[in-house]
């Protein structure tokens, strides 16, 4: 895989003006991008087709979690659209009901173990008897028994599920990235980007380091660099 292709920009932008505006600002710089829930309620998912159409690549982070039949007929409707990636919540109910509405599309099922702005005290305040790495271990065990196509988590979870629980197949996107010097702001677990593709992540989801960049372009481009040079 080519070092850019490992990036995936974060469009975590209020509006399809400034996400259009930073995708023509970073050219092709940025092969990959990522649409959650600020842009999605804002016009994102036509957005999504006009990248698709533009030979991007495009992940929508909707972390889907309902009944399996509501599920079902979300992700049938993403794979129409022609997204990589879309991502659900590790339950075993609502992973087994997107593998199954994703046969026969190219659409890439992703499951989200625990979010990287969570620590031990929050599982434990959510009635979670696990720590971090233990549940990250369960969720993503049965995500491999059931065929999920990757998995999202911490960097720091990377190197144990690449090592003990995944199979070679499964793809790992790891959000949290922060280069060298930058701030952490909400996340808690993060890692450098060269550290993380050597902790055997795949995809490297990067937002605010690069949106926030006096030059945007830039910044992809030295993340990239950094990515290749660490193996990528």
């Amino acid at each position: 895989m080519d070092a850019r292709d490992r990036l995936i920009l974060a469009l975590d932008v209020p509006s399809v003006a400034a996400a259009a505006a930073m995708v023509e600002r970073l050219g092709d710089a940025v092969l990959f991008y990522k649409i959650g829930y600020q842009l999605a309620f804002a016009g994102g998912i036509p957005f999504a087709e006009t990248l698709i159409r533009a030979n991007k690549q495009v992940f929508l982070d909707l972390k889907l979690h309902d009944i399996g039949n509501t599920v079902a007929k979300g992700v049938e409707s993403v794979a129409r659209l022609g997204a990589t990636f879309l991502t659900v919540h590790a339950y075993p109910q609502t992973m087994h009901a997107a593998v199954d509405a994703r046969a026969g599309s190219s659409l890439r099922i992703l499951a989200v173990t625990v979010l990287t702005s969570y620590d031990d005290a929050d599982l434990a305040a959510a009635g979670y008897d696990f720590t971090v790495p233990e549940l990250v271990a369960e969720r993503a065990a049965q995500a491999r028994d059931i065929g999920v196509d990757g998995l999202v988590c911490s960097a720091e979870e990377a190197l144990n599920l690449r090592n003990n629980v995944v199979t070679p197949g499964m793809v790992l996107v790891t959000p949290g990235i922060r280069p060298a010097g930058a701030a952490s702001g909400d996340q808690k677990r993060v890692m450098t980007p060269a550290a993380a593709i050597g902790a055997g992540a795949n995809h490297l989801v990067i937002g605010r380091p690069i949106l926030e960049a006096p030059d945007p372009k830039a910044a992809a481009e030295a993340i990239v660099a950094e990515i290749a040079a660490a193996g990528g």
